[in-house]
C-alpha cells in the first residue's frame, strides 16, 4: 500500500474522500484503445509513480504509468476504468510524473453509470471533465461537481501519449433500502460511503487512511499528526456513512510503537443542516460516546462496553492524547 500523499500544494477532496480507482477497493482498467509502450493497468497502480534510469523492455523505455504509441493517423486515444464502487465524483488527480517529452497536451474525461456489465456502443456518457491542457510530470488537480454518480469512467488523451495515475476522489453510492436493521455495518468505511470531515494535523499522514479497508501495512498508513509542544489534543471527524446506532468500536495503532497517543476518546451527535466545515466548531461540544481510553502500541483495541448510549449519530469526532499516530478507525453499528 502506498504512503498516501502530503503534496501541501493537493486539494482538499484528495484528504476526505476515497478513491474510486483504486484496484485494492476493485477498480480495473478495462480497455484502452492502444497500451504499447505501457499498459493501462499501471494507470492505477496506488503506489506513487516511479522513474527508473536505464531500464527497458521490448517496447521501449519502461514507464509508470499508461502510455500510447505515436499516433500516426487522426484520432485520439482513450481508455475505460470501471471504479471500484458507483460514486459521485468530487474531484480528479491526472497525474504526469516522470512523463515529459511523451505526455499529452490535452485530456478530457467522461462518465457513465452502467447497471450491469460493461459499457457498450450504446452507452450514453457524460462530460466529468471538459478537453484540459495538461503539462508534463505534474498533477492536475481537477475539481467536479457533478452529482450524478457513476461506475465507469473513459478517459480521452488528445492525441496520445502518456499519464502516470489517475486518482478519482470520491463518495460510493451504495443502496442501503434492503439492508438488515439488525446487522452491525463499519460505518465509518470509506468504501461503504463516510468520509473525513476534517483534522486539525496530519503533518505525517492523512487523517482519511483510518477510514481505508485492511490493516495498515506500516507506520506511512495511518493517520500520524506532528509532536505536540502545546496543551491540547489532535483530533478528526468522520461523516458517517450512513445515521446508525455505534455498538462497537475499534482503534487499530498497527505498528505505531514510539508515536502511538496515550489516549483516545470519541464525541458524537446527530447533525442536520449546516456546512462541514460549520462542524468544526460545533464537535468540541458533543457528548461524550467513548471516554478516555488507554491505548497501547501496535494493538488492536475493541469497546463496547464502554459506549454511551446516544442512540442514532451522523458523526463522530475521534480525540487523540496528546498526538501520535493511529492506524484504522472502525465504528460498528446498525442503521437507525
Amino acid at each position: 500500500m502506498a504512503i498516501p500523499t502530503l503534496d501541501p500544494n493537493a486539494p482538499d477532496f484528495t484528504r476526505r474522500y476515497v478513491n474510486l480507482a483504486d484496484p485494492r477497493l476493485g477498480a480495473q482498467a478495462l480497455e484502452a484503445s492502444d497500451d504499447f509502450f505501457a499498459p493501462k493497468e499501471r494507470m492505477l497502480n496506488p503506489e506513487p509513480a516511479v522513474f527508473i534510469p536505464g531500464k527497458y523492455d521490448d517496447h521501449g523505455k519502461w514507464m509508470d504509468g499508461w502510455e500510447t504509441r505515436r499516433k500516426r493517423t487522426t484520432g485520439y486515444d482513450w481508455c475505460i476504468v470501471k471504479l471500484a464502487r458507483p460514486g459521485v465524483i468530487k474531484g480528479i488527480d491526472l497525474d504526469t510524473s516522470h512523463f515529459t517529452g511523451n505526455f499529452p497536451p490535452a485530456a478530457s474525461i467522461e462518465g457513465a453509470h452502467v447497471a450491469d456489465g460493461a459499457p457498450n456502443q450504446s452507452t450514453q456518457w457524460s462530460e466529468v471533465v471538459p478537453s484540459t491542457t495538461l503539462q508534463g510530470n505534474s498533477h492536475h488537480y481537477l475539481d467536479v461537481s457533478t452529482e450524478q454518480p457513476f461506475t465507469h469512467l473513459r478517459v480521452n488523451i488528445y492525441p496520445d501519449g502518456g499519464i502516470a495515475r489517475l486518482r478519482v476522489y470520491g463518495q460510493p453510492q451504495l443502496d442501503w433500502r434492503n439492508a438488515d436493521r439488525n446487522e452491525l455495518f463499519d460505518l465509518a468505511a470509506m468504501e461503504n460511503g463516510a468520509y473525513m470531515v476534517g483534522a486539525n494535523n496530519q503533518h505525517f499522514g492523512l487523517a482519511s487512511t483510518l477510514l481505508m479497508p485492511g490493516r495498515g501495512v506500516n507506520m506511512g498508513d495511518g493517520w500520524e499528526t506532528r509532536r505536540r509542544r502545546e496543551p491540547g489534543n489532535d483530533w478528526c471527524i468522520v461523516a458517517l456513512a450512513q445515521p446508525g446506532i455505534i455498538k462497537k468500536v475499534e482503534v487499530d495503532t498497527a505498528h505505531f510503537k514510539g508515536n502511538f497517543p496515550d489516549r483516545c476518546s470519541l464525541q458524537a451527535a446527530y447533525v442536520t443542516g449546516g456546512t462541514d466545515s460549520s462542524l468544526v466548531t460545533q464537535a468540541m461540544f458533543w457528548p461524550v460516546l467513548l471516554g478516555e481510553q488507554k491505548l497501547q502500541m501496535d494493538k488492536q483495541h475493541f469497546f463496547e462496553s464502554e459506549l454511551a448510549a446516544l442512540g442514532p449519530v451522523t458523526h463522530v469526532r475521534f480525540n487523540i492524547y496528546p498526538d501520535g499516530g493511529v492506524s484504522r478507525l472502525r465504528l460498528f453499528g446498525t442503521l437507525a
